[in-house]
């Protein structure tokens, strides 16, 4: 291993009293919704929202007084920015910055907010990598990597040794997975205390990068990910032989699990996930039986995510859960009839969000019209009610879906 449990403790001593020791809580609707007893360590709860204060610190720490001098530079869609930044800031070292154009707002303005120098280079972290190592070489920086590191992946590792010390008697450990410098740090931990416990990546099904080199397969990488943190298509040299001796399965999670496990976070816990901080949750929902009737760690990594985003998000989930509906009606073009339907959706106990009326569809008569209504319900039995009602009523009713299911 080119990592010891011996360096992640060496690294501890370094973060302690500049890096939050986080809560690690039990989590009994997690643990309902999942079917498995659901701990959560929150390093959503970190100066910059994330884990990678961890590691950004301990590499930090690691310069001599030159390098600290010329500066360092780093390539990241958002969280290890922020935490290079603010470390660096902290002890007086230049930083330069490369971040993907696609890069969340919320996350470049709060780099540019640490004092760092911000390049926007690139539609993903490869195309940002590229561009940093051209600024590296130009200005002599030191490279301060995201995850293919020893002293950043002895940071990530920090976590799991006070998991295990907080939490005892645990199955399983579930972490993101990106270039892989969280799940390698702490698998050298998890494995090297207790050889038993089960160490779970979660990466997104649209950036399949560890889940390739693991099985030599060729899935397509790329696309716009609400996990834009661990969209990475480059695996880590030094993270890729640990993750294949340590970690027992990497799960691949799609959009609509990673939207899932962001809004159960946000409605359950009532805590910030980001879509990357949010994986291993994800990776539950998609392979519930693998975890069921087990005792799981979950790391929520990260909680910078785009309040834009966000409420989108919780949006489609009430859409998806049938508590926001949208149905067509064919009325007669009369007045009086928009009354008429607003009272009965009153009395159905629906309330109306929306209301198009449209008088041009040639598939109704010319004295008829189309209304399109979204209404607020209770669940799906109350929507199917409502549209009973009006079917009852003569007034055919057609559900309108939102959009095509995120695969």
């Amino acid at each position: 291993m080119s990592v010891t449990l011996a360096d992640i403790e060496a690294a501890r001593r370094v973060i302690d009293g500049a890096v939050l020791r986080t809560p690690m809580l039990p989590a009994p609707k997690l643990s309902a919704l999942t079917g498995a007893d659901v701990y959560v360590k929150y390093e959503n709860l970190q100066v910059t929202n994330s884990f990678k204060d961890r590691g950004a610190l301990v590499k930090l720490a690691s310069l001599n007084d030159a390098e600290r001098k010329r500066g360092v530079i780093a390539m990241s869609a958002g969280n290890h920015a922020q935490s290079v930044a603010y470390h660096a800031a902290r002890l007086g070292v230049p930083a330069t910055i490369v971040m993907p154009v696609t890069t969340p707002f919320v996350k470049v303005q709060a780099t540019r907010s640490h004092g760092a120098e911000v390049v926007l280079h690139g539609e993903s972290v490869a195309e940002a990598q590229a561009r940093c190592e051209q600024i590296q070489a130009q200005r002599n920086l030191v490279l301060v990597h995201p995850y293919d590191d020893v002293r950043i992946i002895a940071g990530q590792g920090t976590i799991a040794l006070e998991m295990l010390e907080d939490v005892s008697g645990l199955d399983m450990l579930v972490f993101p997975i990106g270039g892989g410098g969280l799940i390698a740090g702490n698998a050298i931990v998890g494995r090297t205390k207790n050889p038993a416990i089960e160490i779970i990546g979660a990466e997104a099904a649209l950036y399949p990068s560890v889940w390739n080199a693991l099985h030599g397969d060729d899935r397509p990488l790329g696309g716009p990910t609400l996990a834009e943190g661990i969209a990475v298509k480059n695996v880590g040299k030094l993270t890729l032989p640990i993750i294949r001796e340590l970690v027992a399965e990497v799960i691949l999670v799609d959009e609509a699990q990673l939207e899932r496990a962001v809004n159960a976070y946000l409605t359950l816990q009532k805590t910030m996930a980001e879509g990357a901080g949010a994986a291993g949750l994800a990776a539950m929902l998609a392979k519930p039986e693998r975890f069921k009737g087990k005792k799981v760690g979950l790391v929520l990594c990260g909680g910078n995510i785009d309040p834009r985003v966000l409420a989108s998000i919780m949006v489609r989930e009430l859409e998806r859960e049938n508590q926001i509906v949208s149905f067509r009606l064919t009325i007669p073009d009369r007045p009086g009839v928009l009354g008429t339907i607003a009272t009965r959706i009153g009395a159905l106990g629906a309330n109306i969000l929306e209301v198009d009326h449209r008088r041009l569809f040639l598939d109704v008569p010319a004295k008829g019209a189309k209304l399109d209504v979204t209404i607020e319900t209770r669940d799906a039995a109350h929507a199917e009610e409502v549209m009973a009602a009006f079917a009852a009523d003569g007034y055919l009713p057609v559900r309108i879906e939102a959009g095509p299911a995120i695969e």
